[in-house]
Formats: structure tokens, C-alpha cells, sequence
């Protein structure tokens, strides 16, 4: 892979883009002025737009490969979502404008907020959380603050399944709580006899996604929610995958008590490359007040942000303004294209296309992690044969499958899955490619028996071999040198 730097010719330079004028320096220290300009690469404005463009090329993307993450969601999301949402009246409006102003985009997102609380079961939502890893914080953040309310400072344990997402746990950590885990059972439910025997008056909330990480839906689901709200706690839902149950179930119903929402996985932002995300918070009747502000409130026909002033007892602001507006106005759009009937079908062909791709790849002679159960929107192979036969990992084999041009599932999690592959294969992805990616999917299973070393040393075909991960770590290389 070229560099930029190696493509540099003293002399040459982008003149459009040089700013007009003198750069001012005027009231900068003179010890932080630079004596010599800095050493950036010479390039005409052709050659920077074409290496950047040749890179673009070379990359794994949702736009030309298919990216069977597990519990990450990678579909195809419209490209009219975008383009709403970068309406002027949307991308030039500035955060400390005046509510009358802006009433359109406060009624949108009025709006979303309604669709979501109607989509999830709950009695309100609020689009302040920035990402989902902030909207879990202010999921328990609300558990905590409802139970401190009534003076139960002793529920001071959150209780996290071993199939859970490595979030759950980290956040019940940031927000004081102590983890205490309990097993899955040899059908990929919750352990009741564990839950019953873990919960009393330390207990705070279950922290759970359903369907689960395992891919399969809690069966037991409304008596995991009666053993949780006896004992006194309440129950969290992880909204990673809730793609699975989109319009067809609603957390609420289940009995959960508080959900995010990865807008940034179902609701039309694509999702990977390190953002942007948002993770919006919905809430039963009984922890409406702590709901994070600003959340929007209508009066009549005018729209506003409510504040610390509107809700005394909120958790507070995750945020200095009101979320992360673009994502919002793409979910919005995503919504309103969709109405009830679509969201239906986005969970309905996920899981066709799941229990195809799992039933396909069963009958190729891959093992399935949890061969009794049918498949959410995800399922989970297990290559721990194919290790002990031929000492392909994992690993090797997502490694491999690069060259055929697949990204590789999610590995090695959930984590008590050995050699775990987790596929996650979408709604939006077709017969033909999903049948594609069986054959290639075979095909490496035959190198690892026939090649396992054509396996071992892969991926062979793009721009950058194998690398290793721990140094690359640890020891990163972020500067050129010539």
C-alpha cells in the first residue's frame, strides 16, 4: 500500500486550497510559532483526490462487501435517509438558535421520540445519549438513581448473563454497582435456578438483551422478569439487537423496565468505523422523571426542550447540547419510510435470512453452536472440530474468507463458545449473495483439510497481508520515515 508521503514532488501543491491572505499568529506565544513549515507531502489536488480514492478502493466496506458481523448490525441502510437529514434547515440550524425557530426540527425529533417509545413498549424516550455505550450508563444511571429515590441504598449489585455484551458489566462498574454473573444453560437461555439463587436485596437490575448474544430469543423471558421485579430490581435491555424483534414484540411487553437504542445499528446510520453512533434511553412509567434532559415536550403545537427546571430528579446532561442530531433526523427518516408494516419486515427477512444461512451452512457440515434452537437475526458456528482435525483456528479461517471477498463474522464471541463464528446476516443482503457466501464459506473448510497452510498464512490477495494484532497494539508505527 502506497503512502502519501512517497508520492510527494518538491514544488507541487494544491493552490485552490491554500487559504486567501496571510495566516494570522498575531498573540500566539512566539516559542509555539514553527521556524520551518511542517513536513507534509507536496501533491497536485489530482494526485491526493486519486491515492485517497485508490485507498477507498482497497477497503472492506458495507457499500461493496458483505459484512456478516454478528451483533453489529451491518445492513445496507438508504441513502435518502442522508440526504433528509442534510437538508438546510436541519445542517445549518446551530444548537443555541431559539426554539421558535426551529420548530420543524424539534417536531421531527418530537416525532422520533413517539415512534420509538411506541416501537419499544416504553411510556417515554430521550435522544440525549450519544452513542449506545452512553445510553446503557444512562440506563443504570436511571436504575440507580429510581432506587436511591426510595432509600434502598443496599441494591448495590447488577446481574449480568456470561452470554452478555462486555459493555453491561463495564457500565454497571462506571455507575458503582458490583457484577455478578450468572451462567446460560445448555440451550442458550438464562439459568433460572442461577438467577433465583442470585437475586435478594443487594439486587439492583438484570442487565439483558433478548434475543441474546447466542443468537437464540429468552423463552423464559416473562418469568425472568417476575423472579427480577419480586425480588425488588429492575430489568435493562440492551437494544444491540433489537433489529431481531422490530415490530413484531416490544421490550416493554417482556417486562423490561429500560432500553437503548442503537439508532446506529437498526434505525439507518451505518455502523463501524468509529462512529457516529446514538443511543437513545425509553423508560417505564416509574423512571420518567430521571430521564437525562433536554428531552423534547410539546405544548399545543409549539415544541421545546425540557430541562433541569421541567424534570428535578433527571440523571442530568450526557451531553453539552441535544444529541447527535444527524443520526437522529436519518432514524427519523428510516422510520417514517418504514411505518409500522416495514419495521415488521426488517425483522421478519432478518431472521429468514438467518435461519437460511444457518440451515444451509448446518447442511455443509458446519457445526452449530445450539443445533435445537432456531436463529434470531444471528446464529453461532462452532469450528472447535475443524481446530482438532486440522489446527485451523477461528481466526485463520475469518482470515481466509477475506480473500474471497467476505468480511468475516464476528470471532471468538460470545466468549463460551469455542472457535465461535457469530453471523449476523441481515435483512437487506439477497438469496444469491447469502448462497455465495455458503460457497466460500465451504470452500475455506476444504482448504483447511486439503491447504491448511494456504489457511494459516492468509488473507493473500489484498493490499496487506497478516499482521500482527498484539504488536500493532502495543507497539504501533504512526509515524513516516524515509
Amino acid at each position: 500500500m502506497e503512502l502519501i508521503f512517497s508520492l510527494s514532488q518538491p514544488g507541487r501543491a494544491a493552490h485552490a486550497q491554500i487559504p486567501e491572505g496571510n495566516v494570522v499568529t498575531s498573540g500566539l506565544p512566539e516559542h509555539l510559532l514553527r521556524d520551518v513549515p511542517p513536513a507534509l507531502p507536496e501533491l497536485s489536488e489530482l494526485d491526493v483526490v486519486r491515492h485517497y480514492t485508490r485507498l477507498s478502493q482497497q477497503n472492506f466496506s458495507i457499500d461493496t462487501h458483505f459484512y456478516p458481523l454478528g451483533s453489529c448490525t451491518m445492513k445496507y441502510n438508504p441513502r435518502v435517509c442522508n440526504s433528509l437529514a442534510m437538508l438546510p434547515g436541519f445542517i445549518d440550524r446551530h444548537p443555541l438558535a431559539p426554539e421558535d425557530t426551529g420548530q420543524g426540527y424539534l417536531q421531527s425529533l418530537h416525532e422520533l421520540q413517539e415512534l420509538l417509545a411506541d416501537v419499544t413498549g416504553m411510556a417515554a424516550v430521550s435522544l440525549a445519549p450519544m452513542a449506545g455505550s452512553q445510553g446503557e450508563f444512562a440506563g443504570v444511571a436511571m436504575i440507580r438513581a429510581w432506587h436511591d429515590s426510595r432509600g434502598d441504598h443496599a441494591r448495590r449489585e447488577i446481574i449480568v448473563p456470561d452470554a452478555a455484551h462486555g459493555t453491561n458489566p463495564a457500565t454497571a462498574a462506571m455507575c458503582g454497582y458490583t457484577v455478578r454473573e450468572i451462567p446460560t444453560d445448555a440451550g442458550g437461555n438464562v439459568d433460572l435456578e442461577a438467577l433465583r439463587a442470585a437475586v435478594g436485596p443487594q439486587t439492583a437490575g438484570l442487565m439483558l438483551t433478548n434475543p441474546s448474544t447466542l443468537g437464540v430469543f429468552e423463552q423464559k423471558i416473562v418469568e425472568i422478569a417476575a423472579i427480577m421485579h419480586e425480588a425488588g430490581g429492575l430489568l435493562y435491555y440492551d437494544g444491540a439487537n433489537l433489529n431481531a424483534i422490530l415490530g413484531r414484540i416490544k421490550p416493554g411487553d417482556m417486562g423490561f423496565d429500560v432500553i437503548h437504542i442503537n439508532l446506529h445499528k437498526t434505525f439507518a446510520t451505518p455502523h463501524g468505523g468509529g462512529g457516529p453512533g446514538s443511543g437513545p434511553v425509553g423508560v417505564s412509567a416509574r423512571l420518567l422523571p430521571f430521564l437525562p434532559v433536554p428531552h423534547i415536550v410539546r405544548h399545543g403545537n409549539q415544541y421545546r426542550l425540557a430541562d433541569e427546571h421541567d424534570f428535578p430528579q433527571t440523571i442530568g446532561r450526557l451531553s453539552g447540547f441535544h444529541g447527535n442530531a444527524g443520526v437522529l433526523l436519518r432514524a427519523y427518516t428510516y422510520a417514517r419510510m418504514l411505518g409500522s408494516a416495514g419495521f415488521e419486515r426488517v425483522s421478519q427477512y432478518a431472521t429468514l435470512n438467518a435461519n437460511y444461512l444457518m440451515t444451509r451452512l448446518q447442511q455443509a457440515g458446519f457445526d452449530l453452536a445450539y443445533p435445537e434452537r432456531r436463529a434470531s437475526h444471528e446464529f453461532i458456528i462452532t469450528l472447535k472440530r475443524l481446530k482438532d482435525e486440522t489446527g485451523i483456528t477461528a481466526m485463520d479461517f475469518a482470515k481466509r474468507l477475506l480473500d474471497y471477498g467476505f468480511h468475516a463474522p464476528t470471532t471468538y464471541f460470545p466468549l463460551l463458545v469455542p472457535e465461535c463464528l457469530l453471523i449476523e446476516p441481515t435483512e437487506t443482503e439477497s438469496k444469491a449473495t447469502l448462497d455465495a457466501f455458503v460457497d466460500a464459506m465451504v470452500a475455506v473448510a476444504g482448504e483447511a483439510r486439503t491447504s491448511p497452510e494456504m489457511v494459516k498464512t492468509a488473507p493473500h490477495r489484498l493490499p496487506v497481508r497478516r499482521l500482527d494484532d498484539v504488536r500493532a497494539a502495543r507497539e504501533p508505527n504512526l509515524a513516516f520515515r524515509e
